[in-house]
């Protein structure tokens, strides 16, 4: 049997057939079963943040999984403790953390909280994802993810996103919270005007409502800061929701809440197993000292300013966006499903997120070098996608 047909007998058709299997990785490298190498620009869907088997990951969870590994919440754990006080830390506003496993549990977690406030609508934007669980799913607006499950919890309102007079009008004094990502990914890398979560500030604190920030992919240094929305001066969110990156490849989930909200959880409204336990927090913990130590928010927004830039003059190439290394690129007549297969024939991992758009969000290991490589490579890639009849 072929790897695709194992694949297809022993494992659910959620994903459909994988395009590869890879062996090993390093540094923003990886290394499929015939031992081609590809530059990796993908990066787990923006999770793995260091990029593969960086050592500080590597000697932080051999060094925790040998000392203790798992130890339920019934218990905490040094790291867990250290984790916490650090992102409260890199926030700045007083917060108090959930841990889990995933982003669609972080928002799992902050769905609930919200609910604590004695409202139970939600204001969410269209074009926005937050997991595919039954909570966080109802909160997702792309109605061929949630049709087949429905009805899905909540009294959800989706507001065209980056657009305040619609915000405004569909927020109201019972309203629980107004969810948001500072950056739509899954969307296409789509960023709000420059005022957007400014005024969603205001009108949520107008109304009594909790604003919720979704910095899932955002989050940990994607964008050239800790958090996505720290480039908006002055504002405090209610609720911040991690993943991806925070583990750099372990999984961890975190909802953090600040002022009242960090109040509304009591003992046994909600709880996981694994969620921070010490390998997953000393992971985390790794990346954060490995960011701050090795300067990487610098990096991630000089090396995304030159990845735009040079992305802009490609050809197929019609707009750019995004900010550090969450970016996104819309393509004249190419489908993007074609480009990211032709990429992979060129040595690249490559992500759509629709027809026309390619997304990039690389480890914020990236160099400069690397993408001079994808540069040099594009007329080919182009090329060959051209050449495979992949016209939009």
């Amino acid at each position: 049997m072929t790897w695709q047909e194992r694949y297809g007998s022993a494992l659910m058709n959620t994903f459909g057939t994988p395009a590869l299997t890879l062996m090993r990785g390093e540094g923003a490298r990886v290394w499929d079963a015939d031992g081609r190498a590809y530059l990796d620009l993908v990066g787990g869907i923006a999770v793995n943040s260091l990029g593969h088997a960086h050592p500080a990951i590597v000697r932080a969870v051999s060094e925790q999984v040998a000392t203790l590994g798992h130890v339920s919440n019934l218990f905490t754990s040094e790291p867990q403790i250290q984790l916490a006080e650090r992102l409260d830390g890199l926030l700045g506003h007083g917060s108090k953390v959930f841990f889990s496993n995933s982003g669609a549990e972080a928002n799992e977690a902050a769905f609930k909280l919200t609910r604590l406030t004695g409202r139970t609508h939600v204001v969410a934007a269209e074009g926005s994802f937050h997991g595919r669980t039954m909570g966080a799913l109802a909160l997702t607006s792309k109605q061929a993810y949630r049709a087949p499950f429905e009805p899905l919890p909540g009294h959800v309102t989706w507001v065209p996103y980056g657009d305040v007079e619609a915000l405004a009008a569909a927020v109201t004094d019972e309203t629980a919270a107004v969810v948001l990502e500072p950056v739509q990914g899954e969307a296409g890398v789509l960023v709000p005007p420059t005022d957007y979560l400014t005024e969603a500030r205001r009108i949520t604190k107008e109304r009594g409502a909790l604003l919720w920030l979704d910095e899932v992919q955002t989050g940990i240094g994607r964008t050239g800061e800790w958090f996505a929305h720290q480039s908006v001066p002055g504002l405090v969110p209610d609720v911040v929701t991690l993943a991806k990156g925070l583990g750099g490849g372990v999984p961890i989930g975190a909802t953090l809440a600040t002022g009242a909200a960090a109040e509304l959880f009591a003992p046994g409204n909600h709880g996981t197993t694994f969620g921070g336990n010490p390998m997953a927090c000393a992971a985390a913990l790794a990346v954060l000292d490995t960011i701050e130590a090795d300067g990487l928010l610098e990096q991630v927004t000089r090396v995304g300013k030159r990845l735009r830039e040079e992305l802009s003059d490609l050809p197929e190439v019609t707009a750019v966006r995004g900010p550090g290394l969450m970016v996104g690129v819309d393509l004249a007549s190419l489908d993007a499903p074609a480009v990211v297969a032709a990429g992979r024939a060129e040595g690249f991992l490559l992500n759509a997120t629709g027809p026309g758009t390619l997304r990039f969000v690389p480890p914020l290991i990236l160099t400069e070098d690397d993408v001079s490589e994808l540069v040099g490579a594009w007329p080919a890639i182009v090329g060959r996608a051209a050449e495979s009849g992949g016209a939009a």
